[in-house]
C-alpha cells in the first residue's frame, strides 16, 4: 500500500486548539456527553494512558484563565465542548462553562485515572441521572473509535472514523509505510506537492505564525521569545538566521503553552511539533534568495520527515519529540531551503539527533518554550553544519552508518530504552501534584 502526498498531509497536519493531550480528554468527554438528552451531568470519569496523563498535568487550557489538569479538561469538553470541531473541541468554551466546570469538579464529581498501558488511550464516561454514556479514543488524538449509550454501541455517529486515512488502522499503516521510506523518497514526495497542497502547506504556516506574532508582541508564558527580541534590542545577543528561527518558535510556544485561545496546526499529532517544524524554515527564508515554492515545498518535507521520525519512535515517548522527531524535519527542510541535497539534509538530521535525542519529554508545560528554541536553533545549526562537511560519524553513540538506520536507533532508544524513564518522569510529576494538593 502507498500513500499520496494529499492522504498524508491530510492525516498527519490538522489544526489544534490548545495541547492536544487535554484536547483529546476534552473531545472524549464531549462526545459521550453529546450523546446524552439536555440536563446536569451528575459525574465526569475519564481513563487515560500514562503519556496522555503526563502531558496534560501542567500545560494552560485555552478560553479559560490559566487553568490546567486533566479533570478541568474533562469538565470542559462534557459541559461545553463541541465534539465535531475535533481537535478545535473546546472553541465554543465560554466564562460561564468555565464555571460550571469549577463547580462540578469541586464536588468531586470528576475523576481521572491512569491506565496501565501503552499507546494513546482516552476513555470518557458522562453520567446523567439514570443515564450514562462512553466515548473512546485509541491511536490518535481526536480518533473516536467507540461510542455507547447505555451500554449499547452507538454506530451511526458521524464522531465515529470512517476506515481508512485518520483512523487508528489508517495511521498504522501510514506509519509502518513512511518507516520504509528513505530521505529521497520524502523527498520526491515534497516535490510532487500541487497548488492544493502549496496552499494547505502555507495555511500551516499562516496559522503557527499567529502565534508567533502573538507571543512576541505579548510575551505570554515564559516570554521567552519576547525576552529573545528584547536582547537583540538591548544589543546584548546578535539576530541571525539560527536566532531568527529560535524567536519564532519559542513566542508560539510561549503563547500556545500558556493557553492563548489561537489554534497551532500540529503535524504528527502535536501542536508543538507543527510549530517546530514549520517556523525555523519560515525564519530562515528571509536570509537566503529562494522561490515561494522552495520555502513550502521545504515546509513540506519537513512534515514528512517529522512523521516519518514519529513512526519510529512512537506517538507519546519519554523522547521530546520536538526536539527529534520535528527538530529533524525542520533540519531537512531548512537544508533543502538553502540549496543543500539529500546527503546533506541526512547529514542534517544525524547532526540533529546527534545533538538532541538526549531531551526527555516531562510534560507539556510553560517551559517547553524554551525546549522549542533549542530544537529550532538546533535545526538551523544543524543544517549549516551539514553544508559546511561537518557531519557526525557512525562511530558516534546511536548513530548509524545511514540516516535510516540512525533513525532506526532512536526509535529502540525511544520505544525501548526510555520505558524506566517515562516511569521515572512520571513518578516524579505525580509526586509534585500530590503535594501541591
Amino acid at each position: 500500500m502507498s500513500f499520496l502526498l494529499k492522504d498524508i498531509l491530510r492525516m498527519e497536519v490538522a489544526p489544534a486548539l490548545g495541547c492536544t493531550e487535554p484536547v483529546a480528554i476534552a473531545l472524549a468527554a464531549a462526545a459521550a456527553a453529546s450523546l446524552l438528552p439536555p440536563g446536569d451531568i451528575a459525574s465526569i470519569e475519564v481513563w487515560v494512558d500514562p503519556n496522555v496523563y503526563k502531558n496534560g498535568l501542567a500545560v494552560c487550557i485555552p478560553g479559560t484563565p490559566g487553568l490546567a489538569g486533566l479533570d478541568t479538561a474533562a469538565a470542559l469538553g462534557a459541559l461545553g465542548g463541541d465534539p465535531a470541531l475535533r481537535l478545535e473541541a473546546l472553541e465554543p468554551i465560554t466564562p460561564a462553562v468555565v464555571d460550571q466546570a469549577l463547580r462540578l469538579k469541586a464536588r468531586g464529581l470528576v475523576q481521572v485515572h491512569m491506565l496501565d498501558q501503552t499507546g494513546l488511550h482516552v476513555r470518557a464516561v458522562v453520567r446523567q441521572g439514570a443515564d450514562e454514556a462512553e466515548a473512546v479514543i485509541t491511536g490518535t488524538h481526536d480518533n473516536i473509535v467507540s461510542l455507547s449509550l447505555g451500554g449499547r454501541p452507538v454506530t451511526d455517529s458521524p464522531l465515529l472514523r470512517e476506515a481508512g486515512p485518520g483512523d487508528k488502522g489508517g495511521l498504522a499503516e501510514l506509519e509502518a509505510w513512511l518507516r520504509g521510506l528513505s530521505l529521497a523518497d520524502l523527498l520526491d514526495l515534497a516535490r510532487t506537492a500541487d497548488q492544493e497542497d502549496l496552499e494547505f502547506v502555507e495555511q500551516s504556516v499562516r496559522v503557527n505564525m499567529l502565534l508567533a506574532e502573538y507571543g512576541l508582541l505579548h510575551g505570554p508564558g515564559l516570554g521567552v521569545g519576547k525576552a529573545m527580541e528584547r536582547l537583540v534590542r538591548q544589543k546584548l545577543m546578535a539576530k541571525d538566521m539560527i536566532l531568527a528561527a529560535r524567536m519564532l518558535a519559542s513566542a508560539a510556544a510561549d503563547a500556545r503553552m500558556s493557553g492563548v485561545k489561537m489554534a497551532a496546526m500540529s503535524s504528527a499529532g502535536s501542536g508543538n511539533h507543527g510549530l517546530t517544524a514549520v517556523l525555523p524554515i519560515w525564519a530562515v527564508k528571509d536570509y537566503v534568495d529562494c522561490s515561494h515554492r522552495t520555502v513550502l515545498e521545504a515546509v513540506c518535507l519537513s512534515h514528512l520527515v517529522t512523521g516519518y521520525v514519529k513512526a519510529h519512535t512512537g506517538r507519546l515517548s519519554a523522547l521530546c519529540g520536538c526536539s527529534v522527531a520535528a527538530g529533524s524535519g525542520a533540519a531537512a527542510g531548512v537544508t533543502y531551503l538553502l540549496g543543500g541535497g539529500v546527503a546533506h539534509m541526512a547529514g542534517a538530521m544525524k547532526n540533529l539527533i546527534q545533538d538532541l535525542a538526549g531531551v526527555i519529554c516531562d510534560g507539556a508545560k510553560l517551559g517547553c518554550a524554551m525546549k522549542l528554541a533549542t530544537a529550532a536553533g538546533g535545526a538551523v545549526q544543524a543544517a549549516l553544519f551539514s553544508l559546511q562537511g561537518v557531519v557526525v560519524g557512525q562511530d558516534d553513540g546511536i548513530i548509524g552508518a545511514t540516516l535510516e538506520k540512525t533513525t532506526e536507533n532512536l526509535g529502540a532508544l525511544s520505544t525501548q530504552g526510555m520505558v524506566e524513564t517515562d516511569r521515572t518522569i512520571l513518578r516524579i510529576l505525580t509526586e509534585k501534584r500530590l503535594k501541591v494538593e
